[in-house]
């Protein structure tokens, strides 16, 4: 049996409430930052600037050669996409997105366990926002949205980890191949999760990676329907036929779609 002064019961409840408050006042913060950032990356009337973070996800020599030669025109076909697909929808702006490569990070974020529920992903999502500004914050030019790719040697590593794009701090983890011959695939994966960050949802079936009819069709208005003659970006498979489907090698096979177009703020095309 333990014995307490008068003032303790008191003491704990204002320590409790004090932690509560400051909580209450973190959560206040994040919720009026996302909706800022919500606001300020769909409006589309200047370039959204894309700082493009690569990093060694293993000590491979192929790794550390493809990591040495990449430069800005690497990612061009990004920004053409999108200066494509903004022509089609006759945005405000003729050059949405604009990307920058940055220097190579030693550091790699945070990593969420698969079995993580909503409390401890929600935790992951404050600490992987953390990181993201810890190494970019003596960034010298604008970075609307951080991409932090992570390059393996596909010999080593045949298959990665699901890539990931949030809204909360516009920040997206994209696991890529350092292959030459993969760089169409990298960038459809790159673009995929860049248009998570502003709001853009998954076009396919979780189940069977298939896309799901009309949405995740590039377009569902073909007839006669198969071949479909290019993916929808948020699916990132073109359908062959009713059950057949396959990856998209490059954003020249994409398009942004009519309801990811919405979802993104974009005006009907």
């Amino acid at each position: 049996m333990t014995s307490r002064t008068p003032n303790a019961a008191p003491r704990v409840r204002w320590f409790k409430a004090v932690r509560v408050a400051v909580l209450l006042l973190v959560l206040v913060v994040v919720a009026l930052t996302t909706w800022q950032d919500r606001y300020r990356s769909t409006r589309w009337r200047q370039p959204l600037f894309v700082a493009l973070y690569p990093i060694a996800a293993d000590e491979s020599p192929v790794t550390r050669s493809y990591i040495d030669a990449l430069d800005d025109e690497r990612f061009k076909a990004i920004d053409r996409f999108f200066m494509r697909e903004a022509a089609r929808y006759r945005l405000p702006t003729d050059e949405p997105i604009r990307t920058r490569l940055q220097p190579e990070l030693r550091a790699r974020p945070p990593e969420r366990g698969a079995r993580d529920g909503a409390l401890a992903t929600a935790w992951w999502s404050l600490k992987l926002r953390y990181w993201a500004w810890s190494v970019s914050r003596h960034a010298h030019e604008p970075e609307d949205i951080r991409i932090f790719v992570l390059y393996r040697d596909p010999a080593l590593t045949p298959t990665v980890p699901h890539s990931l794009g949030l809204t909360k701090g516009l920040i997206g983890v994209v696991y890529a191949f350092a292959a030459p011959e993969m760089n169409g695939e990298n960038d459809v994966v790159i673009a995929h999760e860049l248009l998570h960050t502003v709001g853009a949802t998954d076009k396919y079936d979780l189940d069977d990676d298939a896309p799901r009819f009309p949405d995740g069709y590039g377009d569902p208005q073909r007839s006669p329907l198969y071949p479909q003659s290019a993916a929808e970006l948020m699916a990132g498979r073109r359908m062959l036929s009713p059950t057949g489907w396959e990856q998209a090698s490059s954003l020249e096979e994409c398009v942004i779609g009519p309801a990811t177009a919405l979802e993104i703020r974009w005006p009907s095309g």
